[in-house]
């Protein structure tokens, strides 16, 4: 059985715009008659069509869409954009084709065009960094909507649209996907939006056509070396956000040594901001309470001004985030005064973070942690959070992602065992590698750099996060990290539906406490 896809959300009721408006503006050629066409919307994908669609035809490693042409008409496309490889290929389709050089770097300023989404658009906030995007992201929103306005998200974990919620397939989506949710969010009158914007999403043109009020840098650290080279790649490609076709004003946490970086790189306007307190920077964030229910913190800037409340999560790395979100409003235009009195009428930030350490356990026994870090510095960080809290001992619980940056695994499980008193290695989503395989890896490297640390090898999950509870008792805890808020593991290409939450649940019951 496979997790259902989660739906692209478009605009309700599209306006049609004419193919060959369209291919004049842009300066386009195309093959076939385009008079009368209009088209309401734009695709990839022949299994998000919608009658009156421009289907774009984007050559692929394996295949080309073009390939997929008469599909697409079949389907309700009324014409084809590609690239000239793509319309021979699709030359029998009977569709009318507008040419382009690369029809991805296309795809956003003609999504943009198609959903008018630069008309009277919402403010749009953008997060990047290695950690923190979705918590930042959240965090953003949350507060927003203290304010009373209607918001929107686009994040790992989501997508928002005022109320209305789904499932995110990826971090980022695809360029006319994104313009599409920008088009729905316009007519549910969304006056903000925060979107996380990952290093991927800008290497493959997902965030073309927007351009940002403020960009927001958490942190950069080890990850995605599967899809860069090396660290220098990664960083290079989180860099165009900062660039003034991306994005009007930004602001950079320098509590990684690539912040500083950013802010030489950067061609906007850049407000700096760090917890770190050897660290100059235009806003200085200070921690006054941690507590299991919150972190409390201090954020003060220039000309005097301050704000204190509190954050709805444990952990410096938290505080920080939050305060990322706040300061990235005000240089967005919001007073720093009308966000601290939301904020202290309602006690503090009002957010949820789903898969964020989320505790899913009740007031008795162990204290069991869902979190959906993937990287040496989101667990170093998390667990630390963690210990803090937990006067018995700390038991982590993780897998590893197959088919994804080989190269961090033995650096995760050397933090984890370093931060943990009792370490369970498990299944994570495998994908098309052997799970044994990387269990190895993941045991090996924690053994061997702490020999005398008690590590069990448990799978599938749900026996390892069994195995994790029967060796916790009160004043315990356990981080599960990875799943997070994921509804379901990827299995040989097969999304099966599964949740960490409801299993930590399950085998807390059965361990016989009560939520």
């Amino acid at each position: 059985m496979s997790a259902r896809i989660p739906p692209v959300l478009r605009p309700e009721h599209p306006s049609a715009r004419s193919l060959g408006q369209l291919a004049s503006e842009f300066g386009l050629e195309h093959i076939g008659s385009l008079d009368g066409i209009e088209i309401t919307g734009v695709t990839l994908s022949t299994g998000d069509l919608h009658p009156g669609d421009l289907y774009v035809g984007v050559p692929g490693a394996n295949r080309h869409g073009a390939e997929f042409a008469a599909q697409a008409r079949e389907g309700g496309a009324v014409a084809l954009l590609t690239d000239r490889r793509g319309a021979e290929i699709a030359k029998g389709s009977g569709l009318p084709v507008v040419l382009v050089d690369s029809p991805r770097a296309a795809l956003g300023d003609v999504s943009a065009w198609v959903y008018r989404t630069g008309e009277h658009g919402p403010l749009l906030f953008a997060v990047t960094g290695t950690n923190g995007k979705t918590s930042t992201s959240y965090l953003l929103e949350g507060i927003l909507k203290q304010l009373g306005l209607v918001t929107g998200l686009s994040s790992t974990a989501e997508r928002h649209i005022g109320d209305l919620t789904v499932v995110s397939r990826l971090t980022t989506p695809e360029a006319s996907e994104m313009h599409a949710l920008l088009a729905r969010m316009r007519e549910s009158e969304v006056r903000a939006v925060a979107v996380e914007v990952s290093a991927q999403a800008l290497s493959r043109n997902r965030v073309d056509g927007l351009v940002f009020d403020v960009a927001g840098f958490t942190n950069l650290s080890h990850d995605h070396l599967d899809d860069y080279r090396d660290m220098e790649e990664y960083f290079q490609a989180k860099l165009p956000l900062f660039q003034p076709d991306r994005a009007k004003r930004a602001v950079v946490s320098l509590d990684s040594p690539y912040g500083e970086r950013v802010v030489e790189a950067s061609r906007v306007p850049v407000t700096t901001i760090s917890i770190l307190p050897d660290v100059d920077a235009d806003w200085k964030v200070e921690l006054l309470d941690e507590q299991a229910a919150y972190t409390e913190f201090r954020l003060a800037g220039p000309e005097g001004r301050t704000l204190t409340t509190r954050v709805p999560m444990i952990g410096w790395h938290m505080a920080a985030d939050a305060a990322l979100a706040i300061v990235m409003m005000v240089e967005a235009g919001f007073e720093l005064e009308a966000i601290g009195q939301a904020l202290d009428s309602d006690g503090g930030i009002v957010a949820y973070l789903p898969g964020r350490t989320e505790r899913v356990s009740g007031e008795r026994g162990p204290s069991v942690f869902v979190d959906f870090g993937h990287s040496p510095d989101a667990f170093l960080n998390t667990l630390g959070a963690v210990r803090r809290f937990t006067p018995g001992k700390v038991i982590m619980l993780f897998g590893a992602d197959g088919d994804r940056d080989t190269t961090k695994r033995p650096e995760m499980a050397r933090v984890a065992a370093a931060g943990s008193d009792i370490l369970v290695v498990t299944d994570h989503h495998p994908r098309f590698e052997d799970p044994d395989a990387i269990r190895k890896t993941l045991v090996d490297a924690a053994r061997e750099a702490y020999p005398d640390r008690e590590i069990h090898e448990v799978s599938p999950p749900e026996a390892a996060i069994r195995k994790a509870v029967s060796l916790a008792g009160e004043g315990d805890s356990i981080l599960w990290a990875g799943p997070g808020h994921q509804d379901y593991r990827d299995i040989r290409g097969v999304r099966t539906p599964y949740s960490a939450r409801e299993e930590a649940r399950d085998a807390l019951r059965e361990a016989g406490w009560a939520e």
